[in-house]
């Protein structure tokens, strides 16, 4: 293999980078499902023949994280000798997919043809992976499951099972997918969609293969891969080397209401970064328990956003990682065990954090709003006559750092580019009216650096229907850093102002016309003693906002007039 310049290599890796958002722009413009276009709840990746990351287009990090983890139980499952061109292989099964059984992953082998016998398979070269949430694929409940006690109750299952072979849509497996769907029409729309990424991958790394030839493109990947392990090691040499644990709850399993243990010591030593959840809650009744390879991408997310958050992924960004949890546990299920609702894994991210900011107070902020306060309705819809099942992932305020306030009501850290569904798609297809949307005042944490501000969103509802909640931290708050204040949880209020008024976390809720629900997401944590908050900075909140007068008096010790 000739000597291959560093510069042929970042021509490489940006045209591999641009062939995976390429894959992205084509999903989104042709899913069918708005948790895919608008919300952006999918994750691509692209990968060598020995399955190695070598690109990912902008997704959810959870979903780009499990895709290594899926891809390698899939090829594994239908084996290399059972895979042809053409062919695209759909796999749902939680414990390999790495994912609940709603998130749909489609993988394809790609071959090199061979010039001289073109009807030949040829050189299998690399592979694609397309990972997005289906709204019904036949589980007991239309929506989200939010209280199965068995995988089974949780929709159909692909182990890993060809729906185009050799270039051919398989009839039987489309016609499968369409019966145990109550919305077929989507769901097979969002299947040709993935199937159309995955197409437009396969073009392009082949383009690519042609253009720079197999040997140069071996030897960039070789090179990427070998600086992506080397920007790692190096940034975790940097860091403070230790061990540190913490623990937090989930709200309940969907069950019971009993609070559910989380537990992780994080080890940063020997050029290792070590995750280690014993001491968590065994597995539980209830849809929350984690599938291992989900556990291991959200370790994945806290690896690189420490050693090289502004650097493409692959293989050798976390190649320094290990990760702990004993097989029946919270943090590993195994058959038939639920897992359905994985907003445990969005709150472990900020436990994996809280245990990190004993070691790196100065580095980190402090907690996020705690979680992702999810929402959808389901209902038949009056223009129609169709079943409708729309989400919505709403925003929180991100923590203060040492250095400046946190960000008012965005995604989760956990979210990446996640998005909201917009108002005008939730009023449209669902039976939704949204009568106010804010910034909640004073819903930061307190702090030299306050948190951000979290929302306040009322909706009334104009048709019959259920709405879902899916929130698992109501009942704790965010943590605070350095002796800043922690942020009220987040809330869900049904039927605010009348008798049947409550507070519930994750719940199905039929509503009917006038109904109301009002939902307050959590702001960030404080960072640092809030009597050393700047003056003026205070006073802009408070024309902002963001704080009460009656706050800045009480906890800043700043009186300001009308």
């Amino acid at each position: 293999m000739s000597t291959l310049d560093g510069a042929t290599a970042e021509v490489v890796r940006s045209y591999l980078i641009s062939a995976a958002e390429e894959m992205r722009a084509t999903l989104i413009r042709t899913s069918f499902n708005p948790v895919i276009y608008e919300v952006h709840d999918f994750g691509m990746s692209m990968y060598d023949a020995d399955l190695r990351l070598i690109a990912e287009a902008t997704g959810l990090t959870f979903f780009l994280g499990a895709n290594d983890f899926s891809l390698a139980k899939g090829v594994e499952y239908v084996g290399r000798d059972n895979l042809h061109r053409g062919d695209i292989v759909l796999l749902n099964y939680p414990y390999w997919n790495a994912a609940h059984a709603s998130d749909a992953t489609l993988f394809a082998p790609v071959f090199q043809p061979d010039p001289a016998d073109p009807a030949a398979d040829g050189t299998l070269v690399g592979f694609l992976c397309v990972r997005a949430h289906w709204m019904d694929l036949g589980a007991k409940d239309p929506g989200y499951v939010l209280d199965s006690t068995d995988m089974h109750q949780e929709g159909m299952i692909f182990p890993g099972t060809k729906v185009v072979s050799r270039g051919e849509p398989v009839h039987e497996i489309h016609e499968l997918i369409r019966f145990n769907s109550r919305m077929p029409a989507e769901v097979l729309g969002d299947l040709h969609a993935q199937i159309a990424a995955l197409r437009t991958g396969e073009r392009r790394f082949l383009e690519i293969l042609a253009k720079f030839g197999r040997p140069t493109v071996d030897a960039a990947v070789a090179a990427i891969i070998a600086d992506g392990e080397a920007r790692s090691r190096a940034a975790l040499a940097a860091l403070p080397q230790g061990s540190w644990t913490a623990t937090d709850w989930v709200d309940d399993d969907g069950i019971t209401e009993d609070p559910v243990k989380m537990q992780v010591t994080v080890t940063i030593a020997d050029g290792t970064f070590t995750v280690d959840f014993a001491g968590s809650s065994p597995a539980v009744p209830g849809p929350i328990n984690m599938p291992y390879g989900a556990t291991e991408a959200i370790c994945k997310v806290i690896l690189k956003s420490l050693t090289s958050p502004d650097q493409p992924s692959n293989a050798g960004t976390i190649a320094p990682l290990r990760v702990k949890a004993e097989p029946g546990s919270l943090f590993h299920a195994v058959y038939p065990q639920p897992t359905f609702t994985l907003w445990t894994g969005i709150v472990a991210v900020e436990l994996i954090l809280k245990a990190l900011a004993q070691g790196m107070p100065d580095r980190l902020a402090a907690s996020s709003g705690g979680d992702v306060p999810g929402f959808m309705m389901v209902g038949i819809h009056p223009d129609t006559g169709q079943l409708f099942a729309v989400s919505n992932n709403d925003p929180v305020g991100w923590g203060g750092t040492r250095e400046h306030d946190g960000m008012n009501a965005a995604t989760h850290v956990s979210g990446s580019t996640g998005r909201m569904t917009p108002i005008e798609v939730l009023e449209a297809r669902t039976g939704m009216f949204f009568e106010r949307f804010e910034m909640r005042t004073d819903s930061g944490g307190a702090g030299r650096h306050r948190g951000g501000a979290g929302l306040r969103r009322d909706i009334r509802f104009v048709t019959a229907g259920e709405f879902l909640s899916v929130i698992k931290k109501t009942k704790s708050a965010p943590w605070a850093l350095d002796g800043g204040a922690q942020p009220d949880p987040n809330q869900v209020i049904v039927f605010p102002g009348t008798e049947r008024e409550r507070r519930v976390s994750t719940k199905r809720t039929p509503v009917v016309p006038g109904d109301r629900i009002t939902l307050l997401t959590a702001g960030g944590g404080g960072h640092g003693d809030p009597g050393e908050r700047d003056p003026d900075a205070v006073r802009e909140d408070i024309a902002e906002g963001y704080v009460s007068p009656a706050a800045a008096r009480d906890i800043y010790g700043i009186d300001v007039d009308d």
